[in-house]
């Protein structure tokens, strides 16, 4: 159902708690009731801004939506500050710090698994609720009671992926051809940073099985001229290349790979980029199998359709990230619900341990033992210019193993 369009006040109601920035503790009294406040710490410079920019008009859309465009949960504002930390985790932790000295109760973000990594401490440290997100590597999830996430983790991309393969197997099979898992050769192609680390060791996991030897050929994620980087993964062989990629070298990454034949003499799988990405497969679209965390339009959830709504009243488009900053907005509000004026971290924790909500992308649930988001995802398909939806995973199928929590 869509919900009723926001009056101009309730709207300015929500874009004047969006821009606020200031440093009065969590919960607060404010004029005319309470208040607490939400460090968004994401990139909106450096090579993931983009990322970051998704993420931050996802949360915008999503507060609007959870809060029915008065900015408050339960009569209790909620005021966001955004940072940037550019992707450098020292100025991500520093930032972390800073809104921890100040009183902030709840922390959202960033788009770099590197920054996530070193903010998750800093949250248990200082006992702040901590959703983090895009940022995918599994290192999060259990990470400490106070850390929670918005959006995907690298196990499920590649659980996805092996869903999607073990498909098109058994249809290869029924038609007579196909190489079985036994003796097949996994090359992981990606970038040596926590991200392509990460993906390295979800590979290893989920398709080092039956046989399958894994390898991986990882470049410096300042690196400009990728032939070798191509040539190294040719001369390996294998039967199918996972590539992880992130940034703005993606096009001369996947020009090179098809001009030295790897997308001809492998089966290639990699994750549906964002909308400026899609040019950027070229030529080399056709020959890709694509795993998606998002894409657009691929539900009719009523948030699906409230975020549709919001953006176009505002000239965006939804894109890769997009749930992530919405789910962050609808985790916040649970929070706030479980601890009500008081801001107490434990009461948040609380609340979010085994919650159950409808998001942009269909139903998720906030694992109670560990905090993984379980959450469906889906293989992609290009039709023309732009993804459709070609499968959609059940979350439980690509729902991590269980962890501890550290």
């Amino acid at each position: 159902m869509r919900r009723p369009a926001i009056t101009p006040l309730a709207a300015a109601a929500v874009a004047a708690a969006l821009a606020a920035s200031c440093s009065s503790p969590g919960a607060t009294a404010a004029a005319g009731g309470e208040e607490i406040e939400v460090a968004l710490i994401t990139s909106t410079s450096g090579p993931l801004a983009s990322y970051g920019e998704q993420y931050l008009r996802g949360f915008e859309a999503g507060l609007d939506h959870v809060t029915g465009g008065t900015g408050k949960i339960d009569g209790i504002t909620v005021k966001v500050s955004r940072y940037d930390d550019g992707g450098d985790p020292a100025k991500g932790v520093s930032l972390a710090k800073r809104s921890a000295g100040q009183g902030v109760r709840i922390i959202a973000g960033t788009a770099a698994s590197g920054v996530a990594t070193q903010i998750a401490p800093v949250a248990a440290q200082n006992r702040i609720l901590y959703i983090s997100g895009p940022a995918a590597t599994d290192a999060l999830t259990g990470a400490n009671k106070y850390t929670f996430r918005s959006g995907r983790q690298t196990f499920q991309d590649v659980a996805t992926a092996q869903r999607i393969l073990g498909k098109q197997q058994e249809q290869q099979e029924e038609d007579g051809g196909g190489k079985g898992g036994t003796g097949r050769k996994v090359v992981v192609l990606a970038q040596d940073s926590a991200f392509g680390q990460a993906n390295v060791a979800a590979v290893e996991s989920v398709l080092g099985t039956d046989g399958t030897t894994v390898s991986s050929v990882l470049a410096p994620p300042s690196a400009t001229d990728l032939t070798p980087t191509a040539t190294k993964v040719m001369a390996a062989k294998p039967d199918m290349v996972f590539v992880a990629w992130a940034g703005d070298t993606a096009q001369s990454m996947w020009t090179t790979l098809d001009q030295q034949g790897v997308l001809d003499a492998a089966t290639v799988v990699t994750g549906l980029d964002t909308r400026a990405g899609y040019p950027l497969f070229g030529r080399a679209r056709g020959k890709i199998t694509l795993f998606a965390h998002y894409v657009p339009d691929a539900t009719d959830t009523p948030e699906a359709e409230a975020v549709e709504e919001y953006f176009g009243k505002k000239g965006w488009k939804t894109d890769l990230f997009t749930p992530d900053g919405f789910n962050a907005a609808q985790m916040v509000a649970q929070a706030v619900r479980g601890a009500g004026a008081d801001g107490d971290t434990d009461a948040m924790v609380k609340a979010l341990e085994g919650h159950t909500f409808s998001g942009v992308k269909g139903e998720n649930t906030v694992r109670a033992g560990d905090h993984a988001l379980v959450q469906p995802m889906f293989q992609a398909r290009f039709e023309g210019d732009a993804p459709k939806v070609a499968l959609t995973v059940d979350a439980r199928e690509v729902a991590p193993a269980e962890k501890k929590i550290g």
